[in-house]
This record gives C-alpha cells, sequence and structure tokens, in this order.
C-alpha cells in the first residue's frame, strides 16, 4: 500500500496539535506554585526558632514587679519580634503556608510597632502605671494579627501559637470632685479653694515637711475648698492625670506633676487665712509652678 504525501502531512500535524494541547493544559495559564529551595532547612523548625524568643519574652511579663522592670521585658520583646519578622519574611515556605508565613512576618513588623509605641508612652508617662503599660500592650494589634496567623499555619500542619498572658483592660477611674485623699485634723481656721479648669483630674496636696496633710481630689472644670485647715506654711504639690487608682494614689495615665514656687503660709489667730490657687494658666496670674521627679513626690 502508498501513502501520498499530504496524508503523512495530516497525521504530523494531528500529532502537533495534541502536542500544543497537551503543553497548554487546555487553553488556560498554569498556576504559578512556590517550591522550597533545595537544602533548606524545613519551614515547621524556622518557624519554631523565630517564635520561641517572642514567647520566651511574653512569659517574662508575669514576673515584672514595677514599670522600670516592664520596659526591660519590652525592650526584649522589641528585639524579638523584629528578629522574627525579618527571618520570616525571607523563609522558604511551602505554597499551602507561603501567604500566611507573609502575613506573619508583616504581623511580626506590627507587634515591634506597638511595642515600640509602649515604650513612648511609658517615657513620655502617657502611661505612668505598670497596669496602665500593661493594658496598652494588651491592646496591641500585633498581639492579636500573630496569633490568628499562628492559628492558621497549625490548622494546615505548622504547630506554633503565641503565649499571651493575662493582661488587664485600660480603665478610667476618678473620685467625686471634693473628695479628701488623705485628711489630716481640720481643726484650724484656714480655708484652701482649688479652681481646676484644665482638661484633667487633679489631687491638690498641702505639704508639711515634706509630708501630704491634706489632699483634695478636684475634677476637671471643677472647683473644690478644703476648710479647717491648722496654722503652718505648706508647700503646695498638684497631680494631674487621668484613671485614679485609690490603691496606689496615683494616676495610672497622662501623668503631670508639680510644685507651686511660692508656699503658703496660715496664720490665723482670731481671723481666717484664705488661698486660692487655679490649675490652669490665667491672664493675671502670680504663680509659678515647677515640675518634680515622680520619685520624689510626696504620697497624696
Amino acid at each position: 500500500m502508498k501513502f501520498s504525501g499530504s496524508a503523512g502531512r495530516s497525521v504530523l500535524a494531528v500529532g502537533a496539535a495534541l502536542l500544543l494541547a497537551a503543553c497548554s493544559g487546555g487553553g488556560g495559564t498554569a498556576a504559578p506554585s512556590a517550591t522550597p529551595t533545595a537544602g533548606a532547612t524545613p519551614f515547621g523548625p524556622v518557624l519554631s526558632k523565630n517564635i520561641d524568643p517572642v514567647n520566651a519574652a511574653l512569659a517574662q511579663i508575669s514576673g515584672v514587679k514595677s514599670l522600670g522592670e516592664f520596659d526591660g521585658v519590652l525592650s526584649t520583646l522589641d528585639t524579638a519580634a523584629h528578629e522574627a519578622s525579618r527571618a520570616l519574611n525571607v523563609a522558604d515556605a511551602p505554597a499551602a503556608a507561603a501567604e500566611d508565613r507573609h502575613d506573619l512576618a508583616n504581623a511580626l513588623s506590627v507587634l515591634q510597632e506597638d511595642v515600640a509605641n509602649v515604650r513612648g508612652a511609658i517615657k513620655a508617662r502617657d502611661v505612668c502605671a505598670l497596669s496602665s503599660a500593661e493594658a496598652k500592650l494588651g491592646d496591641s494589634q500585633g498581639l492579636a494579627s500573630v496569633s490568628t496567623l499562628l492559628a492558621k499555619l497549625s490548622a494546615v500542619g505548622y504547630s506554633a501559637s503565641l503565649s499571651v498572658p493575662p493582661l488587664p483592660k485600660q480603665q478610667s477611674r476618678s473620685l467625686d470632685n471634693g473628695t479628701m485623699v488623705s485628711k489630716g485634723k481640720l481643726r484650724g481656721e484656714g480655708v484652701f479653694k482649688v479652681d481646676n479648669g484644665g482638661k484633667v483630674d487633679a489631687v491638690v496636696s498641702l505639704v508639711l515637711n515634706g509630708k501630704a496633710v491634706h489632699s483634695v481630689f478636684v475634677a476637671k472644670g471643677q472647683k473644690a475648698s478644703v476648710e479647717g485647715v491648722e496654722d503652718g506654711t505648706y508647700d503646695v504639690y498638684v497631680s494631674e492625670g487621668a484613671d485614679w487608682d485609690s490603691a496606689t494614689k496615683a494616676f495610672t495615665q497622662n501623668c503631670a506633676f508639680t510644685k507651686f514656687e511660692d508656699n503658703f503660709p496660715y496664720e490665723t489667730g482670731s481671723t481666717s487665712t484664705s488661698w486660692e490657687i487655679t490649675l490652669q494658666p490665667v491672664a493675671d496670674g502670680n504663680a509659678k509652678t515647677n515640675d518634680v521627679d515622680p520619685n520624689s513626690f510626696p504620697q497624696p
């Protein structure tokens, strides 16, 4: 039997068509895939190696007793989050974990920024107690995102989690205007008046020999007075802020500590002596105040 030349070309054309169809996958575009680099460390150990230091830093929080100690722990956490973010950003990961690996690296970077913000707030006295600093860390979006992404990676076989200790919620406690935080005998004839036209609460103390004798809570925008002040020459100290903690007799947020330059003598005898101060600047004001180191501030 003899085949013609045209028939031979037809067979070759069909073969070529079948070959093209096989290469094109039916005309669609093949999906990209991530393949770990040959010889690279498996993703699971890489993940654990970088998350473990973050957990180790978080574990130290439960033993912290002071704001200074907490700042030290935050420094360690900042470094751990930074190193983990940098390492996971370039780590090899299989296709099932590639997207979450990338998102986790970004979340750790956000956590580092959040930690830095808490440290900055401590330095600026925007948070000035351990409880409020811990609460600010607890509000970190980075912490929440890292936990969520580690749970997603665990679901595809890469077991790791973030061990976040219990952290308090931010509070906004106050006292009734005019509440005596500390109260001496008040058997004198003197009167002490305070006008707090500012935007934060204040506790004003009459101090003798470095010790607060009378301390009154003056709410923002309010006035208060202390009657029955005994004779003596008093220094006046003012602490201002938000969230009054009655247990420690201190504000936990937005703290400021000042002292009036002049002292306030009470020499009543048969008549009463009265002093009035304003905590906000006024046009005809005649009193100056100086900042005071919180560590040397008389406790109300």
